[in-house]
């Protein structure tokens, strides 16, 4: 039965993901299953998506409720979820105005346009935009564009053109590029596919300086590291600058397809208007809907604070798992965002990894990447670390 599924699924999709020949069936808590009905702990959530886990009860009543009611109208029309999700996002972000899109990269796109139009309006003359390398901020040509990645790029170059990169955690390289057509420096606090890098706090602090001295936007990539994978809601607030633009997505729906740009008050006064921008069903009733509850579920349980009680936890048995393997070399990252290094080669040890039943995901530099729902247990911790010495055994 399994491998029938599998096969309709190999001779119909067009093949650009690297799947493992698993089919899921249905996920509870911390646990994924497969139509055989065999057991996953699943430390990539979706990547660094379901943060509450699965089968979330409340979360799934209110999608329900909200899908018998209405679940796609056009922008068009007001709905109380848009609203409210909107409203709540800006709470927790400290932002002031939100637009939702339908992903990740689509979120950078119109972080994107946003400053591009800033600067169109403000008649300064600039467009060119400063990302980091070893960034990854999604598959869209704008996205593509600002990646620092050259196995992303060359196949689709020309790209959008103005795009100079600057050696993440390099104040100096920064500098050396910013340039009186610079309109924003864009970049992950945390970067996720780029190896699990952490931005040093003199590192943001120095290109918030940098902005405020050259009239340049700051844009933070959250789509990965944001909605409490660092231990405060975005990966910002932990260093205490706050940018003018920011994206978001993954968390901030736990699974429902939607993402958002957000943005201070001024950047919106002279940035996107009607008709520059839009999206068919981004910010639809059931998307928003989802937002609404998730923010909700976060602060009733306090899973900010969960956060910060386990990563800890993860940290420490990491770091064991470095001092005591030969073949790991490192941890890296914050919170539940976390990494290794290891020398044996990624392809072998995913496979391994999912013979034991344990679900992890790969990033640049042989970096293991463990970003597990935020529901995290110790007990799942002290598990998954067992399966991973097997696996590197």
């Amino acid at each position: 039965m399994v491998n029938n599924k599998i096969k309709a699924a190999e001779e119909n999709l067009l093949p650009v993901y690297n799947r493992f020949p698993i089919a899921l069936d249905h996920g509870e808590g911390m646990y994924l299953y497969d139509t055989d009905g065999k057991e996953y702990l699943d430390f990539a959530a979706g990547f660094a998506v379901s943060g509450l886990g699965y089968g979330n009860q409340e979360l799934n009543d209110a999608l329900k409720a909200q899908i018998d009611k209405l679940y796609h109208t056009s922008n068009l029309y007001y709905h109380e979820n848009c609203g409210i999700a909107a409203r709540e996002l800006n709470r927790i972000s400290g932002m002031d105005r939100i637009f939702f899109t339908n992903s990740g990269g689509e979120a950078i796109e119109g972080a994107l346009k946003a400053a591009r139009k800033y600067a169109y309006t403000k008649k300064n003359g600039r467009y060119e935009f400063i990302a980091m390398e070893n960034s990854f901020h999604g598959r869209t040509f704008g996205a593509v564009s600002v990646t620092g990645h050259d196995s992303y790029r060359e196949p689709f170059e020309p790209l959008v053109p103005g795009v100079h990169f600057a050696k993440f955690n390099d104040l100096d390289s920064v500098k050396a590029l910013v340039n009186d057509k610079t309109c924003a420096i864009i970049l992950e606090p945390l970067q996720g596919e780029g190896g699990i890098n952490l931005a040093e706090q003199s590192f943001m602090e120095g290109i918030r300086k940098i902005c405020d001295e050259n009239d340049i936007l700051m844009i933070c990539d959250e789509v990965q590291c944001g909605m409490g994978r660092t231990g405060t809601m975005f990966a910002w607030q932990g260093f205490g600058v706050k940018p003018d633009i920011m994206a978001m997505a993954k968390g901030i729906g736990n699974g429902i397809p939607v993402g958002a740009f957000a943005m201070k008050e001024e950047v919106a006064e002279y940035s996107l208007k009607p008709g520059d921008h839009g999206s068919t069903y981004a910010g639809n009733p059931l998307a928003c809907a989802a937002v609404r509850k998730v923010i909700e579920i976060f602060e009733k349980e306090d899973i900010l604070g969960h956060v910060n009680k386990v990563a800890p936890y993860l940290t420490k048995k990491l770091d064991e798992l470095v001092a005591e393997t030969d073949c790991v070399t490192k941890r890296k990252g914050k919170g539940l965002m976390q990494g290794i290094v290891v020398t044996k080669p990624l392809k072998e040890v995913n496979a391994k990894a999912v013979e034991e039943g344990l679900l992890i995901i790969q990033a640049e530099g042989n970096v293991i990447r463990f970003v597990p729902p935020l529901i995290v247990e110790e007990k799942h911790i002290d598990q998954m670390i067992e399966k991973m010495k097997k696996v590197l055994a």
